[in-house]
């Protein structure tokens, strides 16, 4: 059983959450077209908030203000830009704790983990992006005409974008997203999920306080009808879209129709694949933590552990024991490590995929995997050993906190099973031997590979993150992640 402080819950989100609005040309729209959504608290099962729907007049109004907030961000000083997004980085790092604050009430997510583990990034890839405002270059080309031209080109914003936000990690995803496209001269009207509308609001809200002009951001909460008037606008330039391959399908055919340019971060099923000669002693209990963190709810979690035959039942029953002692609990609790599912639809989704491995023999359940008594959704941590990896367990994105563990014999195999999937995101790599990894890493099917246990590789803006497959395609993070919102212009100046 888990035991919920309702009462700190009520009081905090009083407190700590955002009055839930629209935000669009610098005003807040309360009165919309769309109704009104009652938001739940993952940990208490209670309604905390009546949020607002927009509907497509709303969205047509906030890219109506992202157009003409377009006219002034885009020409501005690229040295403008910079400082003010540098000022915007610094107040989302002098407001992480109000980001913190907000998670556990908004999706559930541990106060603890995130304010260690995710929280400090959310500045740092405002940071990083401010910094490349004022560095974004065309090119001068050889002349290859007889005439002596010259041929250079222009790096230009492409307008408006259109991001729409996961629910699982929104501030983060926040940060990956918008700063790139700021500071490259777009204006932007972000459509987060509406289970998770407060993280948007307070960077919309500090955004406003650092200066940036309005309409430049826009916030526009609601539901499917809202992103879809989204994705059809015709003042909306360019799609960028985290969440799963169903809806990323839905998205590209509207987009088709008028030919928009979609950025896709989907869904993952990653391998981490563990070889006998790495230290179990550290990274066992990075590898069963890791992949249940945020209640497994993470697109990139190595929820599959390919472990090496020699020691894959010393690492059973390990990940076993790491797994037996992670806290189960509220939120709030700073010691808590795997909270509530982000719904009740959540919750029974993963209690299903549960139910349908144990009977259909996919796994040998050897840890949890029940709904534990509690007014929130929560299901405690499963770990499934001898998993088939043809199986759903080894297939689906589960988004829940459940760890499938299979064991291989050699490298061709354990490459084999891991590459044996739809999903392309990310692959891990334990191994002492840096020959075995460099022969391993260019044989994974994946857009990012980490090797050896370290930080959340997400967190990283310098590196860019994204996947092949049903895991999407495009690039966040780095270099590549600014020129997602670039297009370049080709020009020729012939001699008179």
């Amino acid at each position: 059983m888990v035991t919920v402080d309702v009462k700190l819950h009520q009081e905090r989100a009083e407190r700590d959450l955002p009055r839930p609005r629209l935000v669009i040309g610098g005003k807040d729209l309360h009165d919309t077209s769309g109704g009104l959504y009652e938001h739940v608290n993952p940990a208490t099962g209670l309604v905390q908030a009546l949020v607002p729907l927009a509907g497509p007049a709303e969205v047509d109004r906030a890219v109506a203000a992202a157009r003409q907030a377009f006219e002034v961000w885009g020409p501005m000083r690229p040295a403008e830009r910079r400082r003010l997004l540098t000022r915007f980085a610094q107040l989302i790092r002098d407001h992480i704790e109000d980001f913190a604050a907000i998670c556990p009430l908004e999706n559930g997510v541990c106060i603890g983990g995130w304010a260690e583990n995710v929280g400090p990034h959310v500045a740092e890839w405002t940071e990083y992006y401010a910094g490349w405002a004022d560095k974004i270059e065309g090119v001068v080309g050889a002349a290859y005409s007889p005439h002596e031209n010259v041929e250079y080109t222009l790096a230009e914003p492409y307008g408006v974008i259109g991001h729409i936000i996961t629910w699982n990690s929104p501030a983060l995803s926040l940060a990956m997203k918008v700063p790139p496209s700021l500071a490259a001269g777009n204006t932007v009207v972000i459509k987060p999920a509406e289970t998770t509308p407060y993280s948007a609001l307070l960077f919309a809200d500090l955004a406003r306080e650092a200066g940036i002009p309005d309409g430049v951001i826009n916030v526009v909460t609601g539901l499917g009808d809202a992103g879809a008037a989204l994705v059809t606008h015709p003042g909306v330039d360019k799609i960028s879209f985290t969440g799963g391959p169903a809806t990323a399908r839905r998205i590209m055919a509207a987009a088709a129709q008028s030919l928009k340019p979609v950025l896709f971060e989907l869904g993952g099923k990653s391998a981490n694949l563990l070889f006998a000669d790495t230290d179990l002693d550290t990274v066992v209990p990075y590898c069963a933590a890791f992949a249940l963190s945020n209640t497994g709810q993470g697109c990139a979690l190595p929820t599959r552990l390919l472990v090496e035959r020699p020691v894959y039942d010393e690492v059973v029953a390990r990940v076993t024991g790491v797994v037996a002692h992670l806290p189960v609990g509220d939120p709030l609790d700073p010691s808590t490590y795997i909270g509530p599912l982000v719904n009740a639809a959540a919750r029974d989704r993963v209690q299903d995929v549960i139910e349908q491995a144990v009977e259909g023999g996919a796994g040998r359940l050897v840890l949890g995997g029940e709904r534990i008594e509690s007014d929130g959704y929560f299901v405690s941590p499963a770990v499934f050993a001898d998993v088939d990896n043809r199986s759903g367990l080894a297939q689906r994105e589960i988004f829940g906190p459940v760890l499938a563990i299979m064991p291989f014999d050699t490298e061709d195999e354990a490459v084999a099973l891991a590459n044996d999937t739809e999903y392309g995101l990310s692959a891990y790599i334990q191994s002492r031997d840096i020959a075995r990894v460099n022969r391993l890493v260019p044989r994974l099917r994946a857009g990012t590979v980490y090797v050896n246990p370290g930080p959340n590789p997400i967190t990283s803006p310098a590196t860019p993150f994204g996947g092949v497959g049903l895991s999407g395609f495009g690039r966040e993070g780095g270099r590549a992640g600014l020129e997602e919102f670039i297009h370049v212009k080709g020009v020729g100046v012939a001699r008179v």
